[in-house]
């Protein structure tokens, strides 16, 4: 009986998000632990099957911080994002597109739906411009996203899952390393999907950080805004990307735990979910 009622629970939202499409940023340690791969990629692959349209946008920063140091090449970060060289760049895209993306693909595939692995330089997908890091360092060739070809993703999301790997190019040609989280929103925002969801190895946004039985549930785009000069550390700009999601027409934006099996579903698809929902102010 219990297992009819969690059924039961899941229908409504099931009947809901039927033909929608959602991004979801999948990185930490549900890449890196064997069981949550195995785990993520049913999930993924039962989105598909229920009639949703996944979109996976990941990145792999321990991947390529392991055969940077095999190579003896220096590894820096300022502000959380990876002092990236053309040497770096180089590196980047060979372990994220072909290892962890085509891992992530036959993941997919051998789960049951055809998926296809992109970057953003397939059919121009992504086109950026060089950053500078939020305290205006240079940090190399470090890219931000300033158009999203929307045509690709609408011709592949109808009959496969795109996996995309979080690197591009700008208008001349040169090559970019991207944080996974700002690919993931420019997704979200350029499609208007109906959700993103950010998988973190943190349980969501906390009231109070040193306490991790405070989570907060849900909140509102102008609660997120209110509190934001009071946040700190890596959940600031996963906050800030949710709001900024939610003001471009997404319909709504998750933070949520990926060390927890099962973690998308158990957010889709119950009434209390296990992370953080970020929606518009009503």
């Amino acid at each position: 009986m219990r297992d009819v009622s969690t059924l039961l629970e899941a229908l409504p939202y099931i009947r809901e998000f039927h033909g929608r499409t959602v991004v979801i940023k999948y990185g930490g340690a549900a890449m890196e632990d064997p069981a949550l791969r195995e785990g993520f990629a049913r999930d993924v692959v039962l989105l598909k099957y229920v009639g949703m349209n996944p979109i996976v946008v990941h990145g792999g920063g321990p991947d390529i911080t392991s055969y940077m140091k095999r190579l003896d090449i220096p590894v820096k970060f300022i502000g959380g994002l990876r002092v990236s060289t053309e040497e770096t760049v180089e590196i980047a895209k060979m372990v994220l597109i072909g290892k962890v993306n085509k891992d992530i693909v036959g993941r997919l595939n051998r789960h049951g739906q055809p998926a296809i692995g992109l970057s953003g330089d397939d059919g121009q997908l992504f086109t950026c411009e060089r950053m500078t890091a939020p305290g205006g360092e240079d940090i190399g060739d470090v890219g931000r996203i300033v158009n999203v070809n929307e045509d690709v993703l609408l011709h592949v999301a109808d009959d496969y899952i795109p996996v995309i790997a979080s690197v591009g190019t700008d208008t001349e040609g040169r090559s970019y390393n991207i944080n996974a989280d700002d690919a993931a929103a420019a997704i979200a925002r350029k499609l208007k999907t109906y959700k993103v969801l950010f998988l973190t190895d943190v349980v969501g946004w906390l009231r109070d950080p040193a306490d991790q039985q405070s989570r907060i549930s849900q909140a509102t785009t102008e609660e997120v805004e209110a509190a934001l000069d009071d946040v700190h550390g890596g959940m600031r700009p996963k906050l800030k990307a949710c709001v900024d999601a939610i003001y471009s027409g997404v319909h709504s934006a998750h933070i949520v735990d990926g060390r927890v099996p099962h973690s998308i579903l158990l957010e889709l698809f119950t009434d209390d979910g296990i992370g953080t929902k970020i929606r518009a102010a009503s």
